[in-house]
């Protein structure tokens, strides 16, 4: 399998940038734009949520084609949250999903962290972890409370 030609500057000038054609990629199921959203290294990694840690562009732009066969994702990042420094930004993000079911459209979400390093091409993600959520997503909680691990 080939890989996709990455894009330089065309995608932009930050991580805000690289998660937008991200976004965008998934609501217009362009695989090829989706994929130059990630860095050219062989350790990026991918989780969906529930499924398994995929590891390099080959494993990752398998299971979004496979996604992408069906239809495109229809997802919105909302409550986005940064870390950001010079070379890095981490994204922590509540995903507004659009799923069709037999009654109609519904909303699901999902949280999110992306991992965006700034590399020779410009900012790339090298991670994206999801794990399901709920509607009670839209609230935060910002106290300390309990630690869990």
């Amino acid at each position: 399998m080939s890989k996709a030609k990455k894009q330089a500057a065309t995608l932009g000038g930050s991580a805000d940038d690289i998660e937008a054609a991200f976004y965008e990629a998934l609501q217009t199921a362009d695989i090829d734009k989706l994929m130059a959203c990630w860095a050219d290294e062989d350790e990026i990694v991918c989780v969906h949520p529930g499924g398994p840690r995929l590891i390099g562009a080959g494993a990752i732009r398998a299971a979004f084609d496979a996604m992408f066969a069906n239809a495109s994702i229809r997802a919105w990042p909302e409550a986005v949250r940064k870390i950001e420094s010079m070379a890095s930004s981490v994204h922590n993000v509540r995903e507004r999903i659009e799923v069709l079911t037999d009654e109609g459209p519904r909303e699901a979400y999902v949280t999110a962290t992306n991992v965006y390093h700034k590399t020779a091409q410009g900012w790339r993600m090298v991670a994206h972890h999801a794990s399901p959520g709920s509607p009670q997503e839209a609230s935060e909680i910002s106290e300390a409370g309990h630690v869990f691990h």
